[in-house]
């Protein structure tokens, strides 16, 4: 990446990633890669990541979720370089980064940005010089270095806040200036720790949304840990989630959300559409349907589907009657998500008729219980 190429896709954007990605060499990519500690307080091992296989597809948004100590940090130092795994492989852009000596590993590095939970700004610099920084480091020369860092501000929107130093900036301003700080040596992969979690939900959708334009304009790899669901199904079109040290789902964010199997993915994604049930129908809902009783059935809403009148068609096609108890519509990696709960008065011949039309139609179905 190039500021040469950077101004001339303000004014043409260009698609500069290789494909649809399916048969291009992965950015990063961990083979059987465990990392292990010494003694803890326990005097026990600590295992941070057992046997973890995953692929962070070239051009893509690749998000990292999990709770506090399920290994996600580890994962992230072990692609730059500030970890070596203790088993296994960890490529980028085909370098094996573990079997690197100092001199090389640091090349590899100026090929990685980074932008942090806490900014990492130094008080005393401008934010021009914030983010000169690093390429004055690598001995870039001045003339070189104004020509570099004056469109990474204008990028990030901050043109205008050339000269202030952090003290003078608000937080979204600063990560803003994290992030063209992680742009100035020109890499090829953007990692985020926590980039959003300081941030409140306005400037977090900013933040998001210049990363996206990032990725889109210079195709640039990001990967992104959180455990922020918003944060995923906002920006990623892929996920792993991680879990005591291992990859315990992963795939397109759209898929992992709506399908998930995982008993860890369900846990995380508790905040999204319909997924928690009102306790007034919780409370009165049993296994074992009577004569009489309303059957109560999750319909599920994905992609097209999920703006189609399916359940009015249940009362005019099959003369079944439909009442919504709870739901929500979602979105999810650009594309619509359903979710709702509703009770059907009907014979069980008739639910199975019910459900049988909503699979023909694509939407998929689940008896919760039964409410006289």
């Amino acid at each position: 990446m190039n500021m040469a190429v950077m101004n001339k896709t303000a004014q043409s954007p260009l698609d500069l990633r290789p494909g649809d990605g399916s048969t291009a060499k992965p950015m990063v990519e961990f083979q059987q890669v465990s990392k292990r500690f010494g003694a803890g307080s326990s005097g026990a091992e600590v295992v941070a990541l057992d046997d973890v296989d995953l692929i962070v597809p070239r051009g893509s948004v690749t998000g990292i979720i999990g709770r506090s100590g399920a290994g996600k940090s580890t994962l992230i130092r072990l692609v730059n370089g500030l970890e070596k795994p203790t088993s296994g492989h960890v490529l980028v852009d085909g370098t094996d980064v573990a079997g690197l000596d100092e001199k090389n590993l640091r090349s590899v590095r100026r090929s990685i940005g980074m932008i942090f939970q806490h900014f990492n700004l130094l008080s005393s610099r401008t934010a021009f010089d914030n983010i000169a920084l690093p390429l004055e480091i690598a001995g870039i020369d001045k003339q070189t270095i104004e020509k570099r860092v004056t469109p990474l501000l204008d990028l990030v929107g901050l043109s205008d806040k050339r000269n202030r130093y952090p003290s003078e900036l608000s937080g979204g301003q600063k990560q803003r200036i994290g992030i063209a700080r992680a742009l100035a040596t020109e890499p090829k992969l953007l990692l985020s720790d926590e980039a959003t979690s300081a941030l409140d939900p306005e400037t977090t959708r900013s933040i998001l949304a210049l990363l996206t334009k990032i990725n889109r304009d210079l195709g640039l790899t990001v990967l992104l840990i959180t455990h922020e669901m918003e944060v995923i199904k906002t920006i990623a079109a892929h996920v792993a989630v991680i879990d005591g040290g291992r990859i315990v789902e992963q795939g397109a964010t759209f898929d992992v959300f709506t399908g998930h199997k995982h008993e860890t993915t369900r846990a995380l994604l508790g905040g999204l559409a319909g997924m928690h049930l009102p306790e007034f129908l919780t409370s009165r809902m049993t296994n074992v349907a009577t004569p009489g009783s309303h059957t109560i059935l999750r319909v599920i809403f994905k992609g097209e589907n999920a703006t189609e009148p399916m359940l009015a068609r249940l009362g005019s096609d099959l003369g079944i009657e439909v009442n919504i108890m709870a739901g929500a519509v979602d979105e999810i990696a650009g594309r619509p998500f359903g979710m709702l709960v509703v009770s059907l008065l009907a014979d069980l011949e008739k639910i199975d008729l019910a459900r049988n039309f909503l699979a023909d139609h694509g939407l998929s179905s689940e008896v919760l219980g039964y409410v006289r």
